[in-house]
């Protein structure tokens, strides 16, 4: 008896082009040495993966060395990734340590000073007025959100820019779902608290302690 060959969109799985193929399909096949099944894997994350490098480092060289080595640890432990958690999961885990390093590498030198602290806003095509409006708030915003602490920021990164849910980022930062949730909720409230607080302080202090 012939078996028909499992078909996707019309076409043979077997047979779909390296962008057409889902995460775990590339990822065996670059665990195969498949090196055109590995980029297009770098290729599909590199957007999301320097988008969270970039608001985790703020720095702009800081997050672009982070998203380099997160990109290289990948393509190093490819072999090792055992497909317990999603490929997506296990990149951005990877990508986390690489910013968390940057960012112990980053306390022990200045701070860098000038517009290179300053992410690049996303163009947009509204008219001027708009757009400076949008610039400066997301300036307010970035420093805002550069001044919580890794616990509050890490978190309230990977779910509101890499869009993850509370178990995937609890995953990634093994903590439990609801301690995630909790530090998600505070890290969003300090940063409320301190929009709300005006032009009252060029730097409003969200970084004050608080019991766990």
């Amino acid at each position: 008896m012939n078996v028909e060959p499992e078909l996707v969109d019309g076409h043979p799985a077997s047979r779909r082009g390296p962008d057409d193929a889902t995460d775990a399909a590339l990822v065996g096949r670059a665990q195969s040495g498949d090196h055109e099944a590995l980029e297009a894997l770098l290729r599909r994350h590199h957007d999301r993966v320097l988008a969270v490098c970039h608001r985790m480092c703020r720095d702009r060289s800081d997050a672009e060395d982070a998203a380099q080595e997160a990109l290289i640890a990948i393509v190093r432990g490819i072999d090792r990734f055992d497909g317990r958690s999603m490929f997506s999961t296990w990149a951005y885990r990877v990508t986390t340590n690489c910013c968390l390093d940057e960012l112990r590498r980053r306390r022990r030198r200045p701070d860098p000073i000038g517009d290179a602290h300053i992410p690049e806003p996303a163009s947009t095509d509204t008219g001027p007025e708009a757009q400076a409006e949008g610039s400066d708030e997301r300036r307010r915003l970035g420093v805002l959100l550069d001044s919580l602490p890794d616990e509050f920021r890490v978190p309230l990164v990977l779910r509101d820019v890499a869009d993850l849910d509370y178990a995937t980022i609890g995953e990634i930062l093994d903590l439990p779902p609801g301690t995630v949730r909790s530090r998600i909720a505070r890290g969003r409230a300090r940063l409320a608290q301190a929009l709300g607080a005006g032009n009252h302080d060029e730097r409003p202090n969200v970084t004050s302690h608080e019991g766990p």
